[in-house]
């Protein structure tokens, strides 16, 4: 069967300096197997599907899935997947919010005239890492344990450990060497009054190899909740990630009246066609 499907470039500061999304518009029929199967062939960080929502309040539902497991959330897909949604001609009940169903639940997209943020959701492990475990993180990141500034856990979905480095150059600097179960970003901020406030590399584990993902909307999101609440930052403000790996993303941190959190950049569509799946 023939099903539309849209690569797309999300949170790229420049057009293909972001990261790489597949969205299967018609996901409806597809098994769990066939969707892991398509989404491995892709060899995108992600791919997502786009079914019918089941629950009344959401708009449509989403499946992401990388190439060796499926997600409950991810950053990047939310953004893109609720592009591609809109580029196939649908609307939402309401013009400026799209609600989107997810194994984590629901989340909720802004819409303007200009871009997507959506509404970081809340943090199912945040706290203080485990010394032992700060040890295991620093090995990873062939790093001494001395050069971690802080730590914390900064799960939404995927399992985030953050870690804060001493400065921007020490984060670029890293070379990990192994990261077996652990999800890892990074951080270190600039020294500048304009511009981002810091840069993020993100490092994680997929089919027993090292992966660095370009631009992480799921860490930035959590990172912005540490940052923020320990004043470290106050939005809005920029995020710089993937100048290690030659891209240039760009996250847009905002905080509304009631303090949530919602993270934003760009969207745009690199190639569409059919695929047969």
């Amino acid at each position: 069967m023939k099903r539309r499907y849209l690569e797309l470039d999300v949170f790229g500061a420049e057009p293909l300096r972001g990261n790489a999304l597949g969205v299967v518009l018609d996901g409806e029929g597809l098994s769990t197997e066939k969707m892991q199967e398509f989404a491995s062939w892709t060899n995108f960080s992600e791919t997502t599907f786009l079914l019918a929502p089941t629950v009344e309040e959401a708009d449509y539902k989403v499946r992401i899935f990388t190439t060796s497991r499926e997600l409950p959330f991810a950053g990047h897909p939310t953004l893109g997947s609720c592009f591609a949604w809109l580029e196939g001609g649908n609307e939402p009940r309401d013009q400026f919010t799209v609600i989107q169903e997810c194994a984590a639940g629901l989340i909720e997209i802004r819409r303007d005239e200009q871009s997507l943020s959506f509404k970081s959701p809340p943090l199912t492990k945040y706290g203080p890492v485990e010394q032992t475990l700060i040890s295991e993180v620093a090995d990873a990141l062939n790093i001494e344990p001395t050069q971690i500034v802080d730590s914390h856990w900064l799960d939404n979905g995927p399992g985030w450990i953050g870690v804060l480095l001493s400065s921007v150059e020490e984060v670029l600097a890293l070379g990990p060497k192994a990261l077996s179960s652990l999800s890892i970003g990074v951080f270190g901020f600039y020294d500048q009054e304009i511009g981002p406030q810091y840069e993020t590399r993100a490092f994680f584990s997929e089919n027993g190899a090292l992966v660095e993902d370009p631009v992480t909307g799921s860490l930035n999101a959590a990172a912005a909740q540490w940052f923020i609440q320990t004043n470290r930052c106050a939005a809005p403000y920029l995020v710089s990630q993937g100048l290690a790996i030659n891209r240039k993303g760009e996250v847009k941190i905002t905080q509304d009246a009631e303090g949530n959190i919602w993270v934003g950049g760009n969207t745009s569509v690199i190639s569409f066609g059919n695929v047969e799946i």
